[in-house]
Order: structure tokens, then C-alpha cells, then sequence
């Protein structure tokens, strides 16, 4: 990657995302401080409590929903301000694993097998709703992890998932902010969001054990215009580095804009466009894309909620190096929970990203993913996740012939028993295979795992 290209990537990005955190959290503390002002009189009320959702049974959720994905609300439910003062709150969890992986470096002809153990803290601090993220809020999770192999020393590894995220409304205008940074060493995807999973998403790319970081930031913002319809708009970028130099790093940047009618309360459908940016270190060319979308937001009751957005997609590569390339992109959230002691969950997207293993070529990505849980007799919890993912490979440059095409299948059934309200034990079990038309990054892989989590 050209000197220009790496002062893009790694400094542009990280000096505006910090000097808007922190004019966002010089407003955002000084809102909290006069509104406990006003409310410290009315209660006596402590003025810091502990996560209320990090229970034993619960995960850490995933980013909250962004500042125009909760408009199924009405504009009143939205710009509500709660009569109790905003509180300091906290949340410390671990989670403790000992793990049979017969195939650790997930390699068709490097197949090694070990235990390994691992310690994984959470740590959760935040001022606001940083629960519900339907009112003000700041937060800040920090999970480091640590991974020991009784036979493969040279392959323990520390990890560290770091996410800061907030919330501010105005009268009309709701921003939110997110930056999410994952320093990784083996051959997993991890994020905040995705704890409870011990590496169902796998780095089917690289397909191998390596050493890379990942920054995400998201920035999005909603003005209503009237009770019916609104504007909203995002900024969204992830930069993927790998430590090797035989691997290729790559920054993606988009903005989108959306005009939206609320149908109803319950429905909220909307139409825009998203342009974005591709950096790819040489000598890959850099690209341009653009989207035409469309949205829609449901949320039946409490038990059921759904947000799905499709369109197409457009990318141009630089100095022509071939022709247009036009895809279908997607993403899809449903949320169902029939009874109180089930919920069952569904996610797919499609989406275009720049290959880190192979010169010359991007691959657009279609995955899906499922699961079930179950509680019964009030302690035990029963729950299956499985998913699909394709990636099919195209060139970036003409005349290099882009053959790979991976199909890559999981499955996780796990069971776990809440000893107390504080302190969970379990076990689980995951098979999870990626068949490419490349051996060389085809894979299959059996993990069988106890686990106990404490939280504080």
C-alpha cells in the first residue's frame, strides 16, 4: 500500500472518529449532569447500579440498534425523557473455557489437534440507557481473552474486543456514535456482539491461524420532518490490517442517506442510496461503488421484530482495470419470541468484500444464520445456532481468472445450567467445514467445550 493510501487508512479514520467521541461525550456528560441536577432533588436514589442485563443467563448484546432502526417507535415514545435521574452503571463478567479442537490451525494439510483453555472477561461501563439505547446513553465494553494450548505453545494468544458507543437526541435529531476494534490472533472472527459463539465464524479468506486487527465505525444520525417521515443517514467504515506481509489489508468507507415514511407504529419502510470507497494495498486497484436501496422496519408486538434492507450494487475498479461489476446486496434481522422461554433468531446479508488472501480479486459474500433457545425447568438452556455462508470470487484486474467459489456450513448445539443467578456451567459442541474449489483453503473442524461463567 502507497505511503498516501496508509496515512488514509490508519490515521484519517482514527483522528475523526476520536474528535467526534469526544465532542460527542463533552455534550452528552454535560446533558446527564444538568438532567441529574434536576432529578437528584425529586429521589435519593444511588447514584451508580450494576448492568441490569448482564446476568448469567444473558450475553453482551449486539450494537444497539442505530439512530433510524428503532423508528418503528412514534416520535413521542422516541423523544420521551424518563423522570429518574441518568446513573453511572457497571458490569464484570468471565467466562472460562477448557476446549478438545481436533484441528486448531482449521488447515486441510496442516491438521493439528489440541486442548487449549481460555479466560474471557468482560468489562462494561456506561452512564445513561445504555440497556435499552432508547434514550441517552455512553458505553464502553472491553473483552481481552486468553488462549493457552497444553501441547502448541507457540500458538497462545492474547485477543482484546474493545467497543465505545453513545447516544444523544435533540428535539428532532437523534445521533449515535460506535467504534469497535478487535486485535485477533488465531483463525476466528470475533466481536462484542458475538462472545457467546467460540469461533463459529471463521476466517474462511486466509483460512489458517494469522495474526490481523479490525476497526469499525459507525456514525448515524435521523431528523424527523414531520410525525410521518424523517431523514436518516450513516457513516460506516471497516479497515481490516494483517500483520503479514503476504496478505493484503484493505479500508472500506461508505455513506448512505435515506428518506423514510412511518406507515404506522408498527411499519416503517424507507428509500435511498449508499457511495462508498475501497483502499486495497497494491497491487490491487482501488474501487468505487454505489447502492440503490430499500428498507423496511416491522415490529408486530414485543414477541416479534423484523428489519430487512435490499438493492443493488454497482463497483468500479481504478483505471478501468475491468469492467462494472453489479451484485445484489442485502441484509436481513428477525427476532422471534413465541414464549418467554423461547426465542428464536434469524440474520442473513449480502455483501462485497476485498479478498486478503488472493491478488486481483474481491468475493461478494451471502450468508444466513439461525438459532434456537430453549429454557426448561427453570434452570437448564438449551440452544442450537447453524448458518451458511458463500463466497464467490470474481477479479479485480483483467485477465487474472478468479476461480474460487468456498460453501461454508456451522453448527453448535450447546446446553447450560444456571447453578445460581450469578454463575452458569455448560458444554457445547461445533462442527463447522468450509469446501472450496481451492484445497488449499478447504477445512473441517470438530470442537467439543465445557464452559462456567461468574458474573459480578
Amino acid at each position: 500500500m502507497s505511503f498516501d493510501r496508509i496515512f488514509f487508512c490508519r490515521f484519517c479514520p482514527a483522528n475523526f472518529f476520536a474528535v467526534a467521541v469526544a465532542c460527542f461525550s463533552l455534550v452528552f456528560v454535560a446533558n446527564v449532569l444538568a438532567q441529574e441536577a434536576v432529578g437528584a432533588a425529586a429521589t435519593s436514589a444511588p447514584s451508580s447500579q450494576p448492568v441490569a442485563e448482564m446476568s448469567a443467563e444473558s450475553s453482551v448484546p449486539l450494537l444497539p440498534p442505530a439512530a433510524d432502526s428503532n423508528l418503528h417507535l412514534s416520535n413521542d415514545l422516541r423523544n420521551e425523557v424518563s423522570a429518574e435521574p441518568r446513573r453511572f452503571q457497571y458490569g464484570f463478567k468471565v467466562t472460562v473455557r477448557g476446549v478438545y479442537d481436533d484441528n486448531i490451525n482449521i488447515s486441510q494439510t496442516n491438521r493439528v489437534s489440541d486442548y487449549y483453555f481460555s479466560i474471557e472477561p468482560v468489562l462494561t461501563l456506561g452512564l445513561g440507557d445504555i440497556t435499552g439505547a432508547e434514550d441517552n446513553y455512553i458505553r464502553l465494553d472491553y473483552a481481552p481473552a486468553l488462549f493457552l494450548f497444553a501441547d502448541h505453545s507457540e500458538d497462545d494468544a492474547v485477543q482484546h474486543l474493545i467497543r465505545l458507543q453513545g447516544q444523544h437526541q435533540f428535539a428532532r435529531l437523534t445521533v449515535t456514535l460506535a467504534e469497535e476494534i478487535a486485535i485477533l490472533d488465531g483463525t476466528d472472527l470475533r466481536s462484542v456482539g458475538d462472545l457467546t459463539a467460540p469461533g463459529i465464524h471463521a476466517n474462511t479468506d486466509v483460512s489458517g491461524r494469522t495474526k490481523f486487527q479490525t476497526y469499525r465505525t459507525s456514525m448515524n444520525a435521523s431528523y424527523d420532518l414531520s410525525g410521518k417521515t424523517f431523514l436518516s443517514t450513516g457513516f460506516n467504515s471497516l479497515v481490516t490490517e494483517y500483520d503479514s506481509s503476504s496478505l493484503f489489508s484493505s479500508a472500506n468507507f461508505s455513506e448512505n442517506l435515506f428518506i423514510n415514511y412511518r406507515y404506522s407504529d408498527k411499519v416503517v419502510v424507507g428509500i435511498g442510496g449508499t457511495g462508498g470507497y475501497d483502499v486495497v494495498d497494491n497491487p490491487n486497484p482501488a474501487q468505487t461503488f454505489e447502492q440503490a436501496n430499500l428498507r423496511l422496519t416491522y415490529q408486530a408486538s414485543g414477541k416479534i421484530s423484523m428489519n430487512v434492507s435490499g438493492g443493488v450494487e454497482f463497483r468500479q475498479f481504478e483505471h478501468n482495470s475491468r469492467d462494472q461489476y453489479v451484485t445484489p446486496v442485502f441484509e436481513l434481522g428477525l427476532s422471534y419470541q413465541p414464549f418467554d422461554p423461547t426465542t428464536i433468531t434469524l440474520s442473513g446479508s449480502r455483501s462485497t468484500y476485498n479478498s486478503g488472501a488472493l491478488a486481483g480479486q474481491d468475493f461478494a459474500q451471502t450468508s444466513i444464520s439461525a438459532s434456537v433457545r430453549q429454557r426448561f425447568l427453570q434452570r437448564f438452556y438449551i440452544a442450537v445456532s447453524a448458518g451458511y455462508q458463500n463466497s464467490d470470487y470474481f477479479s479485480t484486474v483483467n485477465g487474472i481468472a478468479a476461480n474460487r467459489r468456498d460453501d461454508y456450513y456451522f453448527i453448535e448445539p450447546a446446553l447450560d445450567f444456571s447453578i445460581t443467578r450469578f454463575w452458569t456451567f455448560g458444554g457445547y459442541y461445533l462442527n463447522r467445514q468450509n469446501d472450496s474449489a481451492s484445497q488449499t483453503f478447504s477445512f473441517d473442524d470438530h470442537q467439543v467445550g465445557v464452559r462456567t461463567t461468574l458474573t459480578f
